[in-house]
């Protein structure tokens, strides 16, 4: 077993930090498109932003209206966020008076019906997407597809793994000791998500629309009858009025290696769950109501904190593609849009997301139970309602262990991290030299990142969610009126934001070309959908098959 304090030496005395900051980013930012009037917009995806099938940075999620911007995967955290504000000015180009909403749960809603599901046009892969959609519609509740989330995309330089997989003197062919290295990665971040919930989570209350008539834990927000919240909540959006289900909550996925994990999707997926077969899969028009009535319809049902990843082919499924090529990269899932960053996220946040999965990668890994399944279930529900309760404890290897002490423990092995990334960094161009950019100054201080994360863990009225709850009162706004205020001031931000002309050509000529490829596709479509979606499926069955004969 190596200690971190072990590993961190090794690399310190490495040439060039064995490319410990050589770190490559990418972001997907989720945001509804809402009316003026501050109610979800019914409108279709505007025609100047391109397809949504096929434009590579701006497309739907969910609904129609939540508009998912995507930036290129890139080394330069301050590009990444550049790239980021663009799309966001470009996009605002073009949405006449709508605006963006800047929290992540929703506006306010009317009828789950009148949530519009997104539509990706004719082809065979389009109607996928878009009957997908309507699976979750019938299995969750179309209000479910109103959450907005920010996704962070994170993998390592190949000069690391060649140092890790030297000092651990494996045999492994590379593609395999990464995908080990990503599920060492996958089961620490597991662990210590919880962490990022408290920090980050920025959703401890909601419009009560978006309730309606299920039932919940919340409470009214003093004498306000129209926002529910609970006192010391972080991140509402991840518990059990998020993307949760009861269904799921019987599959255990322990992320001990890449196969187990491909194996019991893909059981899943192929394996018919009662509930969902009571729903029919196709309605009586012949028209489809969900993509089939197993306890996943595709591997991205499973709503996970982090994902393994690897980019797919088109007809390819997510788990082929890693499980012919190994995990690639991975995304974390857990965050929080920051209602009070036009971005919902800044460079600060991003600085500390890199330590914390470095420390995630570099930190022993054993591998996980049943049993820690369990004990990680219970923390994120804790975390979720009980977040900022001094006294909160949380499960700890079967042991109650109080949050602030877990809490110092790690933040002290991150600045460990911290430390030997600015270090990598100082020896090092720096990443920016925009002249609109003064980061170059302080080397993009990870250490300082971290320290301003450790007040919060000592003053959670420092934290996001603390912050909303406070201005709310303050302010004396309900929820709705909070975010929509802070919505009109993020739409002045990205209309003042300075998109020259030929930054604006670019991005419209990108959705030009998404547009006309979405037409090729269409027009190349040879076989029928139900064909299509039999050819799709069989990925799967071979996958579950070879679990079924494996001994």
């Amino acid at each position: 077993m190596t200690t971190l304090s072990n590993i961190l030496s090794a690399l310190a005395s490495a040439p060039n930090h064995a490319g410990i900051s050589h770190l490559t980013r990418g972001l997907e930012k989720e945001s509804l498109r809402i009316k003026p009037n501050g109610t979800l917009a019914s409108s279709d995806h505007p025609k100047a932003l391109g397809s949504t099938l096929t434009h590579p940075h701006i497309t739907t999620d969910y609904s129609e209206a939540l508009v998912e911007f995507i930036t290129e995967p890139c080394t330069n955290s301050t590009d990444t966020l550049r790239q980021l504000s663009e799309l966001h000015a470009y996009t605002y180009r073009h949405l006449g008076e709508e605006r963006l909403w800047p929290t992540s749960m929703p506006c306010m809603l009317g009828r789950d019906s009148d949530i519009p599901i997104a539509r990706y046009g004719t082809s065979n892969s389009g109607k996928m997407k878009s009957a997908y959609r309507m699976g979750l519609g019938h299995r969750y509740g179309r209000s479910m597809q109103t959450i907005a989330g920010l996704h962070y995309n994170f993998s390592v330089s190949e000069e690391l793994w060649e140092f890790l997989r030297s000092r651990e003197d494996s045999s492994l062919p590379m593609s395999e000791f990464k995908t080990q290295g990503y599920f060492r990665l996958i089961r620490n971040f597991r662990r210590y998500f919880w962490l990022l919930l408290y920090l980050f989570g920025a959703s401890p209350g909601v419009c009560k629309s978006f309730v309606g008539n299920r039932p919940h834990q919340l409470v009214p927000f003093g004498e306000d009858i129209h926002s529910l919240h609970t006192p010391y909540a972080t991140s509402l959006r991840m518990g059990d009025l998020g993307y949760q289900s009861n269904a799921q909550e019987s599959l255990v996925i322990t992320y001990n290696c890449l196969e187990s994990y491909t194996q019991t999707l893909c059981s899943a997926i192929t394996h018919t769950h009662p509930d969902y077969a009571a729903i029919g899969i196709k309605d009586k028009d012949g028209e489809h109501k969900q993509l089939n009535d197993s306890l996943l319809q595709i591997e991205n049902e499973f709503y996970s904190v982090i994902r393994p990843k690897r980019t797919a082919q088109r007809g390819e499924t997510a788990l082929s593609a890693l499980a012919n090529g190994g995990v690639e990269y991975i995304e974390v899932r857990c965050l929080d849009l920051n209602p009070y960053e036009p971005l919902g996220i800044n460079h600060q946040q991003m600085q500390f997301l890199d330590a914390f999965l470095l420390h995630c990668l570099l930190s022993d890994s054993p591998r996980s139970s049943d049993e820690e399944h369990r004990e990680i279930q219970n923390n994120q529900k804790r975390m979720v309602y009980q977040g900022r309760n001094p006294e909160l404890t949380l499960l700890d290897q079967g042991k109650e262990r109080s949050m602030q002490e877990w809490g110092e423990t790690l933040l002290s092995e991150i600045e460990q991290i911290a430390v030997l990334l600015d270090s990598a960094s100082s020896n090092n161009t720096p990443e920016s030299t925009s002249e609109n950019s003064n980061e170059s100054s302080y080397h993009h201080n990870y250490q300082y990142s971290v320290e301003q994360e450790k007040k919060k863990l000592y003053d959670a009225s420092l934290t996001p969610s603390a912050k909303v709850l406070a201005d709310m009162k303050e302010q004396n706004k309900t929820f709705y009126r909070f975010a929509a205020d802070l919505a009109t001031e993020h739409q002045q931000y990205f209309t003042d934001y300075a998109l020259d002309e030929k930054q604006d050509q670019y991005y419209a000529k990108l959705a030009r070309q998404s547009i006309e490829k979405q037409t090729l596709i269409e027009s190349g479509d040879s076989i029928s959908f139900d064909h299509y979606l039999a050819d799709y499926y069989a990925q799967y069955q071979c996958a579950a098959t070879a679990e079924e004969d494996s001994p």
